[in-house]
């Protein structure tokens, strides 16, 4: 599974749902989302939150804290949640943006360019500008990383040759 903790709209999270939200607790990965995860079988328009946890693998306390920032808005029917077709594809690209390490704020403000009017167009146009920031963040990320690894090498092996020399036996540990 890929997952990214990812702060709150307000750049805080508070609570369960926020714990289950920032631990990545999704089963879906990236591929599934993208190869549709989230389509429910016998094409239902309406899903109930059970059935939303079980197709999204995802908590009903998370979707309820989607839902509390306004990245979902489910129909009620008393006190049940019934999530529309529309409600899956966004939750798709939230859980998309998350595994990806977008914030919820990020997702929020490119979610909403959807309802402008205009095809989508300034959507993907402003989404392709964050992916390529994206890019370059964890390609900065990944070559911090790699300087870690090799530093930390370089001292693993500094340590065992001073081991060797006083004759301790060099483990694993």
């Amino acid at each position: 599974m890929i997952a990214a903790r990812t702060p709150g709209i307000d750049g805080r999270m508070t609570g369960a749902a926020a714990q289950d939200v920032a631990a990545g607790r999704s089963s879906a990965t990236l591929a599934d989302l993208l190869a549709g995860a989230g389509s429910p079988p016998g094409g239902k328009d309406l899903l109930t939150i059970r059935e939303m946890t079980r197709t999204f693998g995802v908590t009903a306390r998370a979707l309820r804290f989607y839902e509390e920032k306004g990245l979902i808005a489910p129909e009620r029917q008393g006190q049940d949640r019934l999530y529309s077709r529309r409600d899956r594809g966004r939750l798709r690209l939230v859980l998309m943006g998350k595994c990806v390490g977008f914030s919820l704020e990020d997702v929020k403000a490119m979610l909403d360019l959807y309802d402008l009017g205009d095809g989508g167009v300034t959507q993907m146009k402003v989404a392709r500008g964050k992916y390529r920031d994206q890019v370059g963040r964890l390609q900065a990320q990944k070559h911090d990383i790699d300087l870690a690894i090799a530093e930390l090498q370089r001292a693993i092996t500094v340590i065992e040759t001073r081991l060797s020399d006083m004759r301790l036996p060099v483990s694993g540990d």
